[in-house]
């Protein structure tokens, strides 16, 4: 077999394979295994050991000075190779910071901190090669700078003022990314970004506000998201003092059992503000699962505090800093209550928005009040209601059995009605519905609404309309049902309800 002694020495040759190792490494760990940073890590302390041993093998020390005596192609080489080394070097070092900052599980919040590591270690690494390759002294030449940085320090005195308060803020870490702040001078927002300079935010109105990070760390800072996303909210309403605090207390504990959009844990709680001869002042004190969530639950429990007061006959009263004689003003809907009782339920159910007043008056004389106890079940998941429900006081739930686990889909205050399509339409209920407190129910029965329908079979169409605008608004509670025809169109809705009630078919 010949022999090659050309080749042989090539491939013992040291500056070829530290050149070898080199570019193997690069290649490897930067390209191979550049969106997998534990494998690069264990790549680049590989290949960091491999040539630290060829190096130290070849008699090339990278943290000691070369020789003098060597020739100047030699000097050439052993400059390369230790400049190699301290790259590698460097590289081992950041990959195992960039490792480090994703187990931490925050690589985004930590991303100024793991940037000011990745700089020091770059610094680190140009100061070696620049004593250890070029043999310049380093004291000497930072002290030979010191003018240049004093220079420099006051020309970005602002800038580096923002860049070490960041430092502070991402070390202290008083705000996350996501979380929503309210900065002592009145700005607030959702924090989206921290970098080197500034905090992003965004406001309410989905403008970005950028915050430089010098006058956020002299700010008072509060953060609405911590120490968890829960966010509490009050509300204050008035009463005339037309019952007991006690018992308005009672009403009040009803609205807020009656709404879906707080939180049970920890429970709401209902306090007594202030007592006077013109009002009982109530502070309504709830939690929502996000700050988002509050402007929708203000909603919903002012709707319900009119609804439960209206039922249990409570009257708003007037401002503290009111005039004296706007307490005595009517307030709107005192008309309405020498009203009977089931007119005034019959008046709130869009449902029969299109009846006349002589409809609503016979109508109103069939229905039947009913009163369940507390904890009591009206009707089960699955069973048909030949009968409108519409709820005069107290609250109800509504749950559905659904893959071995009970969903509560809503649940039911005064003026709210259910039971519409079986009435109508002849469907089953979509779910068990059970008394939260004593609670009073008006009935409307099929015998009691048929005459009207006959009488005006035109109602059918009507009827259908508005039983379909609801079941498509209450669509989203229950399970995906593929098409429309899951909830009804108006035409088929139309065609059951003359079909239960026997009503001639519209040609």
């Amino acid at each position: 077999m010949p022999e090659y002694p050309e080749l042989s020495a090539m491939f013992t040759d040291p500056m070829i394979l530290t050149g070898v190792l080199a570019i193997c490494g690069a290649i490897v760990t930067r390209l191979a295994f550049r969106n997998h940073p534990r494998k690069r890590l264990v790549g680049q302390v590989l290949f960091f050991l491999a040539l630290t041993l060829l190096l130290l093998y070849q008699g090339i020390v990278p943290y000691e000075a070369g020789p003098p005596d060597v020739s100047i192609l030699q000097r050439i080489f052993i400059g390369l190779a230790k400049v190699v080394w301290w790259i590698n070097a460097a590289w081992a070092l950041i990959a195992f910071v960039r490792v480090f900052l994703i187990f931490e599980r925050q690589p985004r919040e930590g991303r100024l901190i793991q940037d000011l590591v990745v700089g020091m270690i770059y610094l680190g690494m140009v100061l070696s090669v620049v004593a250890y390759v070029f043999s310049v002294p380093v004291g000497t030449l930072i002290a030979t700078s010191g003018v240049f940085a004093i220079i420099l320090g006051l020309a970005l005195q602002s800038t580096l003022n923002d860049v070490f308060s960041g430092i502070a803020l991402n070390l202290g870490r008083p705000y996350a990314i996501g979380d929503w702040i309210v900065v002592s001078d009145g700005i607030e927002g959702r924090v989206v970004e921290t970098n080197w300079r500034a905090t992003h935010l965004l406001n309410s109105a989905n403008d970005l506000v950028i915050l430089p990070n010098s006058g956020l760390a002299k700010a008072t800072l509060t953060n609405m998201s911590s120490p968890e996303r829960s966010h509490g909210g009050k509300l204050t309403v008035r009463f005339v003092p037309t019952m007991t605090p006690a018992a308005i207390c009672d009403v009040m504990r009803d609205v807020l059992l009656s709404c879906t959009s707080i939180l049970a844990v920890p429970p709401p709680s209902v306090q007594i503000k202030a007592l006077d001869a013109h009002a009982v002042e109530i502070e309504l004190s709830f939690r929502v699962k996000d700050l988002s969530v509050v402007s929708a639950a203000q909603n919903e429990i002012f709707d319900l505090v009119y609804r439960h007061a209206k039922a249990a006959g409570l009257k708003l009263a007037a401002a503290a800093d009111a005039p004296a004689d706007a307490a005595t003003l009517a307030q709107p809907g005192d008309k309405a209550q020498h009203r009977s009782t089931p007119l005034r339920l019959l008046d709130a159910i869009a449902l029969f928005a299109s009846l006349t007043e002589d409809e609503r008056e016979a109508l109103a004389g069939t229905m039947t009040r009913r009163t369940y106890r507390k904890d009591e079940i009206i009707v089960r998941q699955g069973e048909i209601l030949h009968a409108l429900m519409v709820v005069r006081t107290g609250v109800l739930d509504v749950t559905r059995q659904q893959h071995e686990r009970e969903i509560e889909l809503n649940r039911l205050a005064p003026g709210d009605c259910f039971g519409e399509g079986g009435l109508l339409t002849g469907v089953s209920e979509v779910g068990t519905i059970r008394a939260l407190t004593f609670v009073v129910v008006y009935e409307i029965a099929q015998e009691g609404l048929a005459p009207i329908m006959r009488d005006r079979p035109a109602i059918a169409e009507e009827l259908g309309l508005t039983l379909s605008r609801r079941a498509e608004a209450e669509r989203h509670l229950f399970e995906p049902r593929a098409t429309a025809d899951s909830a009804g169109s108006v035409q088929s809705l139309a065609t059951k309800i003359r079909h239960l009630f026997e009503l001639p078919h519209k040609e």
